[in-house]
């Protein structure tokens, strides 16, 4: 009786310990990994990093610092915990094969969100897409068309491509063609241009608009119209210009051509002399 009670004296005092200290360690490491991902967040926070990024690398850092804590207390309980490890690296190169795209969709938000090329309320054009940013997400951007259509489109397209940030520059330059009839007098048409674009407010003084002659067609000299404006003038100043500027030409006698076809018809010599008796 006495060696039995010996033995169990022994045994509960080696893995008792070890089960206590295995407690120990997952409670204690339970409440380190959530003060350290926490602390992450709050760095990140206040570095002026997107909350989305802050949010997500402070659950990505808790779990894997808890996911070594549950190691350390089963290597305290005398499991294995090697094999252990390696499953979790093999799950973790399968799961990084099968969600390659979305990993390259995370890496190119993360670009986007530390380098900000653009941000929310930016009309941009990426992707093969053009619309204004409503919200960077970790692995889509959302975009609002001019249209009023919702487009998502993967951070990792968007890197991958060109991204033309209209909203991020001072002011645009709009580019319109008009064309005229190589009988009318040019000045005359560049004076009516030049009154429509300088009755108009928002076209900019600095840089002066630009019109002139840009091309000698095969049925129209081409006049170029530049005015400037503030990027949300745009479309705007696009529209009534050239609307207004096709008034005003009218108004000065400009004629302005369009394509059209002129038919000649023929009637062969053979035919001509039978139809006057020859």
């Amino acid at each position: 009786m006495e060696e039995t009670m010996d033995k169990l004296y022994m045994y509960l005092m080696t893995y008792g310990l070890n089960l206590l200290a295995a407690i120990i360690i997952l409670v204690v490491g339970r409440w380190l990994a959530r003060f350290v991902s926490r602390v992450i967040e709050k760095v990140m926070t206040k570095a002026n990093i997107d909350k989305t990024l802050a949010s997500f690398v402070q659950h990505l850092s808790y779990f894997a610092l808890l996911a070594f804590v549950v190691i350390a207390a089963l290597n305290k309980l005398g499991v294995e915990t090697t094999s252990f490890v390696a499953i979790i690296g093999a799950a973790g190169l399968a799961v990084g094969f099968a969600l390659q795209g979305s990993l390259s969709n995370f890496a190119a938000g993360v670009m986007i969100i530390l380098f900000k090329p653009f941000k929310a309320g930016d009309f941009i054009e990426a992707g093969g897409a053009m619309g204004t940013i409503q919200e960077i997400q970790i692995f889509n951007t959302i975009l609002n068309a001019p249209d009023n259509r919702r487009i998502i489109v993967p951070n990792s397209k968007i890197t991958g491509d060109n991204v033309t940030n209209f909203t991020g520059i001072v002011n645009r330059r709009i580019d319109l063609t008009f064309g005229i009839s190589y009988s009318d007098d040019i000045r005359k048409a560049k004076e009516a241009l030049e009154k429509v674009v300088g009755a108009d407010s928002r076209v900019l003084k600095e840089p002066a608009p630009v019109i002139a002659v840009s091309e000698l067609g095969e049925s129209s000299v081409n006049l170029v119209c530049r005015p400037w404006v503030k990027p949300t003038d745009y479309w705007g100043v696009y529209f009534d210009t050239l609307e207004k500027g096709k008034i005003a030409l009218e108004a000065a006698g400009i004629t302005i051509p369009f394509p059209q076809r002129d038919v000649h018809m023929y009637q062969e010599k053979a035919e001509l002399r039978e139809g006057v008796g020859v």
